[in-house]
């Protein structure tokens, strides 16, 4: 389907179910609130090296936030609801709590609960105090600037992880414009995350290897230097390639932001736009590109 000059092929990204959270965190201002997402989110593009994926949802007034202060939202998506676990007590206690005037709470109504502020609660070295406001439990850790506040239980629920666009193009310059583009735009839709630096994936991977220590190793079929050396999905004058990972809280948001990224490529000189999957074998959903466009 030729869309604005763009040839959008008749594919579909995979996706995978994976277990998601949002954390609101807040402090005295805007910039230590942002200064501990940031740490939080670190070293979280993808469960394959970094154990989860995470990112900032959206920045909060006074007026979104449980206790009228600045604030952040910010999703961390994991394989299990183990696993998922492990990470929200290991980057709320290692990024947030050190962070300066920080509190951390639940931001979902929906979903299981699990003992976060409850096993964090014990680095307070029996010091550590609990309060109750509508039917919520906080715990109040003693710091060295005071306290650090952090709500015990944190709902997690089923969430959406890899739905994903392909840029096609002539050149770097023209494929990182339309891949910025689709950035800006999809981040407007609440409950999505796109976890990689900046929103982009450079070095994108596929599964298994030549060598057979690694699970996942660069994705030949989109290596434009490859082309010469193998049989690569690339046409002869396509240069360069970026793709954008997305993780949503459900398969609406995913598909929500998909389509604003394909409207937003779709205004760029680029050669085409397409979607990794795997033959429908591993992923639970399937994100068709032609059927986002038509019903965007």
């Amino acid at each position: 389907m030729i869309y604005n000059g763009v040839n959008v092929e008749d594919t579909y990204a995979e996706a995978f179910s994976m277990w998601g959270s949002r954390l609101v965190v807040t402090a005295d201002t805007p910039e230590w609130a942002m200064t501990a997402a940031v740490s939080a989110t670190g070293f979280a593009t993808s469960v394959i090296g970094c154990g989860c994926e995470a990112g900032i949802e959206a920045e909060l007034n006074s007026t979104q936030t449980p206790d009228g202060r600045p604030g952040t939202s910010i999703l961390i998506f994991g394989v299990s609801k183990s696993a998922l676990e492990s990470q929200l007590i290991s980057r709320i206690g290692q990024s947030i709590m050190t962070c300066p005037t920080t509190a951390c709470y639940n931001g979902l109504d929906e979903g299981e609960q699990i003992d976060v502020g409850g096993k964090l609660r014990y680095f307070g070295d029996s010091y550590q105090s609990s309060k109750f406001l509508d039917k919520r439990r906080f715990w109040r850790i003693p710091v060295m600037d005071g306290e650090f506040l952090v709500e015990q239980k944190f709902c997690v629920k089923k969430g959406v992880g890899g739905g994903n666009l392909l840029i096609l193009a002539k050149d770097v310059t023209s494929c990182l414009e339309a891949a910025q583009r689709a950035v800006k735009s999809m981040k407007k839709v609440p409950g999505i995350i796109l976890p990689f630096p900046g929103g982009i994936v450079r070095s994108g991977s596929k599964v298994g290897s030549t060598y057979p220590f690694l699970n996942a190793s660069t994705n030949v079929p989109f290596c434009p230097t490859l082309k010469r050396q193998v049989k690569t999905s690339l046409s002869e004058e396509v240069n360069a390639v970026y793709e954008i990972v997305i993780d949503g809280l459900d398969e609406k948001s995913v598909r929500d932001a998909m389509g604003y990224g394909l409207l937003a490529v779709c205004a760029v000189d680029v050669v085409s736009v397409t979607a990794g999957n795997y033959g429908g074998s591993l992923g639970q959903y399937k994100f068709s590109l032609l059927d986002i466009l038509k019903n965007i």
